[in-house]
C-alpha cells in the first residue's frame, strides 16, 4: 500500500519524505480545506513537485472546498499551473469541480475527496465513469463494506482510506459548527474546530452554567478520539485499499516524522506487524486517545474524547547539516549539556537510541552548554550515523496518556 502523508508546508513535505512517505498531499493558497496550514504558493508547488519526483515520490494537491460559483474564478489558470507542474493528482470533493477539472485539465488524475461522502458502489461508479482514478472513502465505512465495494469496482478505480489522525465529529467532515459560531466557513478551509472546545449546560433563563464533568480535564462532548490503525494494516490491504492516508496538515513536523516513521516501519515489516515499540511511538507525538473508528463497527460512543491532546515526548532539535566528526542541530525546545535525548530516525541502527548532549559548540566553535535561542544552531560531536532531517526528542516527565 502507498503511505500518504500530510504536508502543511515545505518543511513538513521534506520531513514526510525523509521518514518514508511514498506520497504527500498538500494545498496551494486557494481551493483547499486547510487555509491556515501555511500551504504552498505557485512557485513552491512547482519546486515541491520537482523535489518529490527527483526522489521517486508523488504529490497530490487538494482542491476539496465545497465550491460556490465565485470559487471557479481563476480555477482554469490554476489547473494549467498544476498540469505544467506535473502534479500526480488533485483531490476534489465538489461534483462541479470534478466536472470542471475533467474538462479543462483532462490529463490530471482526479482523486475524489472523503468529503464527497462516497460510501456505496453506485456513487463510486459515477465518479469512476466521470474519469476519477481514485476514491478517498468516507470514514464511516467498515472494512467489510470496503471489501464489498472493492470487489464490485474491480480495478476500475483505486481506493484510499485514512489510517491515522484526527477525526471530525461530523459526517466525513461536513460541518457547519464553525460557520455558525464564528463565521469562519469550515468547507472553505477556515474551520475554527469548535468541536474541540469545552462545553457546559445552561438553563435558558439563568446565567449559571453546569459543566458535564467527564474527567478532571473537563468535558469535550463534541470531540472525537484520533484514529490509529497501525495494528490493522493487513486488514486494510485485504479490503482492497491501495493507499493509507495520515491526517494532519495542521500538525507539526515532529508529528509528521513520528507517525510516518511508525507506519513506514510497520509496512516494511513481515505481515505489517506493529511491534510494541512502534505502537509506543504513536504516544510520543501529540494525540487524543485512539480509536479504530468505524472500521470494526465500534459503538459510536467509542469515538468520543473527554480530554485534551497528550504526548510523552517533545521535539528538541533537528539535524540540519553534517561535518566530519559530527552534526549541526537546529533547536526547537531548550536543552542543556548533560541532557539525554532520544533519536528519531528512519535509520534503524540509531532509531530510539539515547545520546547524551556533550561536546557542543556554537557555529564559531565556542563551547556552549545551554541551547535556548529560538532555532539556535549548535554543533554536536558524534560518530553516530545521523542524516539531515533526523530528530532529537526528550521524554516529558510526568506525562500521562
Amino acid at each position: 500500500m502507498e503511505l500518504l502523508a500530510p504536508a502543511g508546508n515545505f518543511e513538513k513535505l521534506i520531513t514526510a519524505v525523509h521518514f518514508g512517505a511514498d506520497a504527500v498531499y498538500f494545498s496551494g493558497k486557494r481551493f483547499g480545506l486547510r487555509a491556515f496550514a501555511g500551504n504552498f504558493n505557485d512557485e513552491e508547488i512547482v519546486e515541491a513537485m520537482k523535489y518529490l519526483h527527483a526522489r521517486g515520490k508523488k504529490g497530490y494537491i487538494t482542491l476539496n472546498i465545497v465550491a460556490n460559483d465565485e470559487d471557479f474564478e481563476g480555477l482554469e489558470d490554476y489547473l494549467e499551473l498544476l498540469t505544467s507542474a506535473e502534479v500526480d493528482g488533485v483531490i476534489v470533493s465538489d461534483l462541479g469541480v470534478v466536472s470542471f477539472v475533467r474538462k479543462h485539465a483532462p490529463t490530471l488524475d482526479v482523486h475524489v475527496s472523503t468529503q464527497a461522502n462516497v460510501n456505496n458502489y453506485h456513487a463510486a461508479k459515477v465518479f469512476a465513469d466521470m474519469g476519477a482514478t481514485r476514491i478517498v472513502l468516507a470514514r464511516e465505512l467498515n472494512l467489510k463494506q470496503i471489501k464489498a465495494l472493492h470487489d464490485k469496482l474491480g480495478n476500475s478505480v483505486e481506493l484510499e482510506a485514512f489510517c491515522h489522525g484526527a477525526m471530525c465529529i461530523s459526517y466525513s467532515g461536513r460541518c457547519l459548527l464553525s460557520n455558525y459560531m464564528t463565521g469562519r466557513p469550515s468547507n472553505h478551509g477556515a474551520c475554527v474546530q469548535a468541536c474541540r472546545w469545552q462545553y457546559a449546560i445552561r438553563e435558558v433563563n439563568k446565567t449559571e452554567e453546569y459543566p458535564i464533568e467527564e474527567d478532571e480535564r473537563g468535558t469535550y462532548i463534541l470531540n472525537s478520539k484520533d484514529m490509529n490503525m497501525l495494528s490493522h494494516l493487513k486488514e486494510m490491504e485485504d479490503a482492497g485499499i491501495c493507499s493509507i492516508k495520515i491526517e494532519g496538515r495542521m500538525k507539526s513536523a515532529y508529528y509528521v516524522a513520528t507517525v510516518v516513521n511508525a507506519y513506514r516501519q510497520a509496512l516494511d515489516s513481515k505481515n505489517y506487524k506493529a511491534s510494541k515499540e512502534l505502537s509506543a511511538e504513536l504516544e510520543k507525538a501529540s494525540h487524543r486517545r485512539y480509536t479504530t473508528g468505524f472500521y470494526f463497527n465500534a459503538d459510536d460512543k467509542e469515538f468520543l474524547e473527554t480530554s485534551m491532546p497528550v504526548q510523552t515526548h517533545e521535539f528538541m532539535a533537528v539535524v540540519v547539516d553534517k561535518f566530519d566528526g559530527g552534526v549541526t542541530l537546529e533547536q526547537r525546545n531548550r536543552f542543556c549539556e548533560g541532557d539525554e535525548l532520544e533519536i528519531l530516525s528512519p535509520n534503524k541502527t540509531i532509531f530510539n537510541k539515547k545520546i547524551k548532549m556533550q561536546n557542543m559548540t556554537d557555529e564559531n566553535g565556542e563551547p556552549i552548554t545551554d541551547i535556548k535561542g529560538v532555532q539556535q544552531r549548535v554543533r554536536l560531536k558524534t560518530d553516530l550515523p545521523f542524516e539531515i532531517g533526523d530528530i532529537l526528542r526528550k521524554e516529558i516527565k510526568n506525562s500521562t496518556n
